[in-house]
């Protein structure tokens, strides 16, 4: 696949209300806020619309596991990028980023309000920031993943961790598939990969970001409950409906927290209460690596995700 260059904004872009930005940790509410201000905006005669930035809920048919809403559920504002993959189907931010940057580019060019909401660091800085993608290598990817498969992302780990431990750092030894990207760079470019953002990261567009936080007690205790919600509203039920999809041949899909725990349960590599503590054990993790990458946002306006007025104090920050 050839390699994405970010374009600069488009000239409609420049001149529309600046793209607000809604990240932090999974498991903060950031759904409930985008969903909010998108009523307080709409009540005050703007039309928002909401851009998802969560690499999981591009899958169609993965919902128990994504915390995704349903179309009933969205309270009449338009969404973007839910559903368009299919479970085989590889997540790219290369493809990602030019296809999330159209459709803000069309909102605004509506005098529509565009909101990016989602978790997946990478994802979202990819379309705020001006971030570049090197190509892929068909051969070059087959081997390592073939090497993934064999010997398991700790091996992978550490071999990244000899050539370049900051991008070892700040991918971890558990994302097999980040993992083979990074050693893919390496091997194509020759320098090192690194999941960073720019020293001083220049924004695509006029942007104000929000950032939801949680104290790290009470974000473990969310997160451990949420996942056992998800056990009991049938996510084991929802992976074996995706079997006849294909989603054990999805690169990405197959391996996602949850689902590839869910999958270990139904082929009995996992008993149901081991397949939930490791997901939760991941999720935290996921959180973790969540609240470091997004605390290097320049200009970030951190909020309490209990705060009794939290949809005030966004709106006091657009």
């Amino acid at each position: 696949m050839a390699s994405a260059e970010a374009q600069p904004a488009d000239p409609a872009t420049e001149a529309a209300h600046p793209l607000i930005v809604v990240v932090g940790p999974t498991g903060t509410g950031k759904t409930d806020l985008s969903l909010d201000l998108a009523e307080r905006i709409r009540a005050e005669g703007r039309d928002p619309e909401i851009v998802n930035a969560d690499a999981m809920q591009f899958y169609r048919g993965m919902d128990i596991g994504t915390a995704k809403l349903l179309p009933h559920e969205w309270r009449g504002i338009p969404h973007h990028l839910i559903d368009i993959l299919e479970v085989t189907d590889e997540a790219t931010v290369a493809r990602y980023q030019p296809r999330a940057r159209a459709v803000i580019t069309e909102i605004a060019r509506r005098g529509a309000v565009p909101i990016l909401v989602g978790g997946s660091g990478l994802y979202v800085s990819s379309v705020i920031y001006d971030l570049r993608f090197p190509g892929t290598d068909a051969g070059i990817r087959e081997r390592l993943e073939t090497e993934l498969e064999q010997q398991g992302p700790g091996m992978m780990y550490r071999r990244l961790a000899d050539v370049d431990p900051a991008a070892a750092a700040s991918i971890g030894p558990s994302n097999g598939r980040r993992l083979v990207r990074a050693l893919e760079v390496i091997e194509l470019t020759g320098r090192p990969f690194s999941a960073s953002l720019p020293e001083e990261p220049v924004p695509w567009m006029p942007i104000v970001t929000l950032g939801l936080r949680a104290p790290r007690e009470e974000l473990t205790a969310r997160l451990d409950a949420r996942v056992e919600r998800m056990w009991r509203s049938g996510l084991v039920d929802e992976v074996r409906r995706l079997l006849p999809a294909g989603i054990e041949r999805g690169v990405t899909a197959s391996r996602a927290i949850g689902y590839m725990q869910a999958l270990a349960q139904l082929h009995g590599r996992l008993s149901e209460d081991d397949a939930i503590a490791q997901t939760q054990q991941l999720t935290r993790r996921y959180a973790r690596r969540q609240v470091s990458w997004f605390k290097r946002y320049p200009g970030l306006h951190w909020l309490d995700y209990d705060d009794p007025r939290l949809v005030d104090h966004a709106l006091d920050r657009l």
